[in-house]
């Protein structure tokens, strides 16, 4: 008898519908979840729209400001702008031009607005992936080693530190950073390279991460306690399993036993934090872009505000909001694919 004929005698029909079972069922989870986010990211296109129209200001009178203009000058730009139209109108244009991937344009800049973010994404993504990478890397290493010590000092003082850090505003903290090194000539204080600069090459990379350290250190104080805490909380449950019990009668040195028994199974919830961590980073971009200068979508949707520039405000928005939709959606499936408990439910 053949491997493949040996296997398909233990297989029986339960098993197989089993399997049936639990491919439809992921593939209902699936589409159950994608659902829901296509659903809130219709809600946050309409959300987006009507409540940016009563923000306080009008475009018009922001981009006359400081000119001798006739009444008919005025109204020729608001028919030019579109903002003649009524808001059901204004809605529905801007609804079929988003399903064509046109955004608009910009008031303020006289650009298309799909430009517009396509120019100031990458700084944002890079500010966010580093911010993200370290914010990881430190919460991890402080949570794991302050449940390992429970109650003693390192434990007492990182989870303080880590609590005042998480109640900071990050726009407080990146005044403060500002104050401390504005003067030193250390890290620049604004801009992502500097002005007038040619550097290339090194020259280049090193500029950008000075310009990037500041920032990076405001989005990571305000960020890493909650990772520090839940995996605190994952690995003091996990410190009294039958399993760890098991490795140490084996003469496992406890750091060993730490590594590489006790941290795998505690970092699950933290995995699932990464995917939705990501809609507290971008909250803390739009502010702490703005305070340092930073040319990234949080410092677009600042200068966006002050027109208000309406097209660039609900593009800012919906890009935004997607990445927050689609880090949840991811988060889910990672969850259940990683969790055995939620594929059994």
């Amino acid at each position: 008898m053949s491997d493949t004929e040996l296997l398909n005698a233990y297989v029986t029909p339960d098993d197989e519908a089993a399997d049936v079972r639990h491919g439809s069922g992921t593939l209902r989870y699936i589409l159950k979840k994608a659902g829901g986010s296509v659903i809130s990211l219709f809600m946050v296109v309409m959300l987006g729209f009507f409540a940016f129209r009563v923000l306080p200001g009008d475009p018009v009178a922001v981009l006359t400001r400081g000119r001798e203009v006739t009444a008919q000058q005025v109204a020729d730009l608001r028919l030019e702008l579109g903002l003649d139209q009524p808001i059901w109108v204004q809605f529905w244009h801007y609804l079929t031009g988003l399903f064509q991937g046109d955004l608009g344009t910009s008031f303020v800049y006289h650009a298309p607005v799909t430009q517009l973010i396509g120019e100031y994404l990458w700084p944002t993504v890079l500010l966010m992936s580093v911010s993200l990478v370290f914010t990881i890397l430190i919460g991890v290493w402080a949570g794991q080693k302050a449940a390992w010590n429970r109650g003693g000092f390192f434990d007492n003082s990182s989870t303080t530190i880590a609590l005042i850090f998480w109640s900071m505003p990050a726009f407080w903290l990146g005044l403060l950073l500002l104050l401390a090194f504005s003067g030193t000539g250390i890290f620049p204080s604004a801009g992502m390279v500097t002005a007038g600069s040619s550097a290339a090459g090194f020259a280049l990379v090193w500029d950008v991460v000075r310009h990037l350290a500041l920032p990076t250190v405001t989005l990571v104080a305000v960020s890493y306690a909650q990772y520090a805490l839940v995996m605190r909380s994952s690995l003091l449950e996990e410190m009294n399993a039958d399993y760890l019990v098991t490795a140490r009668a084996k003469g496992l040195p406890e750091d060993t036993v730490r590594r590489r028994h006790a941290l795998p199974n505690a970092l699950l919830p933290t995995v699932t934090i990464v995917f939705l961590q990501i809609a507290g980073l971008i909250s803390g971009a739009v502010t702490v872009e703005t305070v340092f200068s930073w040319p990234g979508l949080g410092f677009l949707t600042y200068q966006a505000i002050q027109g208000p520039d309406f097209p660039l405000l609900q593009g800012t928005f919906v890009v935004f909001s997607s990445i927050v939709i689609l880090m949840n959606f991811v988060a889910d499936l990672v969850y259940r694919a990683i969790d055995p408990r939620v594929r059994a439910a």
